[in-house]
């Protein structure tokens, strides 16, 4: 007998125009404060990467072990803290979870931050 996985619920940001255009509200900084601690940490930043760049959008744990000099436990706690923030989506196939970039969370950071000049 298999069991299911529960997914967390993914909250997308969608409430932001960038940066310098208007102040942020309160409660739009403390809905994008999780997604910016999540990507401020290099290791997972590049897990971010290396998902989104993997041959068809996805990969899982095995996939990305190869490219960090750290143990499998590790390389899936950074993959939780990725999705509990909202940036990764993923899905139990058998005994393995596959890992998807939330599309709409990374898009409404990128048009957050993409006002920015420098």
């Amino acid at each position: 007998m298999s069991k299911s996985l529960t997914l967390t619920p993914v909250e997308t940001v969608a409430c932001c125009s960038p940066l310098t255009s208007e102040p942020l509200t309160t409660e739009q900084a403390e809905r994008i404060v999780p997604l910016v601690k999540a990507i401020a940490d290099p290791v997972r930043l590049r897990l971010l990467s290396l998902v989104a760049a993997h041959e068809g959008g996805e990969a899982c744990v095995c996939d990305l072990n190869d490219a960090f000099e750290l143990s499998q436990p590790t390389i899936s706690h950074h993959l939780k803290v990725l999705h509990e923030a909202g940036l990764l989506e993923r899905e139990k196939r058998g005994v393995w979870v596959y890992y998807r970039v939330a599309t709409a969370a990374l898009r409404d950071l990128g048009a957050l931050l993409g006002g920015v000049v420098a």
